[in-house]
């Protein structure tokens, strides 16, 4: 609704409803010709619309970097905009000027800019995990799966055609990724009969899609020019279709596209919620859980980097930091002080003594100060006694260092 009222807004003293409409139109002309995502195409087209009525319905044509660095600011002043979607609303509007009008707008004042912060990533437990996953089912859950089985992104998961698992080898390969980039990555033994079963009924759909005129799936520009008939083979069909056909918005072609993405954001959400998981659970949190557990596991952070199809090890590294065990092990000094109930078995009237684990590193480990108290909270009493011959509660001799 909103586009279509911008679209259609005009100011008498601009000349903005028919350059507005066929702006608009070249946007998403340049968007397609660059091979861009729908998504990306929905969320620049947005960006330019919010950026149009902010500064009163005026064309961009007459507006340059004094209007960009007005909204950008009221972006982070007024709305409290994260600096990722402040990123997002400039790059917009740079490929508005660059790309459409060609018209550079230059040099954006660093202090406009929000900085991107690099935050932690959520990781869940391999048993939070398993629980939010159990409390899932259908489709969905083997969406889920592959998140936390495979490093996938949740985008990446909904985007695979049948030819891009691989059950013999156990790989899954990731086509046009972030960056437009091919990987591949591990299939786990587990998901292998649920997945199998579930492309039976996927197969058998399809065969319906045919029979009733329909089941060509989407393909790439290039590919469907080469390729004319591949778009209604198996091959080339997703594996996670939705439930119902749906209009092509480039194309008009009615046909079934995959599973909405924001049905798997809700199903994690309501998921963790009954599960009682007090973390902030998205689907990107399951890919950060296969990255942590990995490295905790033993593997090299370059095959780690490999699999998430990082193009910088940098990016990888932040895992290192959210590791059950950082470094080679280390205990917090909390827990070298924490204190433990131990029974002392020769002397009655101290039985159940509280000792902390330093006291236990000076009678186990250095024996260089030996006192009563030493002695009366020690593990085993009888063992010294054999040990040191302690009688009466006394030390009769004193080990060297």
């Amino acid at each position: 609704m909103q586009s279509t009222v911008m679209e259609n807004t005009a100011n008498p003293t601009e000349k903005t409803p028919q350059e507005g409409r066929k702006l608009l139109d070249l946007v998403r002309e340049q968007i397609r010709i660059r091979h861009y995502s729908i998504r990306t195409e929905q969320a620049y087209v947005d960006w330019i619309l919010r950026f149009i009525k902010f500064h009163g319905t005026r064309h961009p044509q007459l507006m340059g970097n004094t209007e960009v660095r007005a909204f950008l600011t009221y972006l982070a002043v007024k709305q409290n905009v994260a600096a990722a979607t402040q990123q997002q609303a400039f790059n917009a509007l740079l490929f508005l000027y660059r790309e459409v009008l060609h018209n550079d707008f230059g040099p954006i004042d660093g202090n406009v800019r929000a900085r991107l912060k690099t935050r932690e990533p959520t990781v869940l437990t391999s048993q939070e995990a398993f629980r939010i996953i159990n409390a899932m089912h259908g489709p969905i859950k083997l969406v889920v799966r592959l998140l936390y089985g495979s490093g996938l992104r949740v985008i990446e998961a909904l985007r695979l055609r049948v030819k891009d698992i691989d059950f013999e080898r156990k790989t899954v390969t990731v086509r046009c990724g972030k960056g437009n980039k091919d990987r591949t990555t591990v299939l786990s033994n587990a998901i292998t009969p649920p997945l199998k079963e579930h492309l039976s009924y996927v197969r058998a759909l399809h065969d319906k899609d045919i029979r009733q005129g329909y089941g060509s799936a989407w393909m790439p520009p290039s590919l469907q020019r080469a390729m004319p008939n591949a778009s209604r083979e198996w091959i080339w069909q997703y594996v996670f279709p939705s439930s119902s056909l749906s209009i092509d918005p480039r194309s008009g072609i009615t046909r079934r596209h995959h599973i909405h993405i924001e049905s798997i954001n809700k199903a994690i959400k309501n998921a963790a919620r009954i599960c009682a998981i007090d973390k902030r659970v998205s689907a990107h949190a399951f890919r950060h859980s296969f990255a942590t557990h990995l490295l905790e596991s033993g593997v090299s952070i370059h095959t780690v980097q490999q699999l998430l199809g990082h193009a910088s090890i940098e990016t990888t590294k932040i895992y290192l930091h959210v590791m059950r065990k950082p470094g080679a092990g280390l205990v917090s000094p909390e827990d070298l002080n924490q204190t433990a109930t131990v029974h002392c078995y020769d002397a009655p009237s101290r039985v159940g003594t509280q000792l902390s684990s330093v006291s236990v590193f000076h009678v186990f480990g250095s024996f260089a100060i030996w006192t009563e108290e030493d002695l009366l909270t020690c593990y085993s009493w009888s063992v010294h006694k054999l040990l040191f011959g302690v009688k009466n509660g006394v030390e009769q001799t004193k080990p060297r260092p």
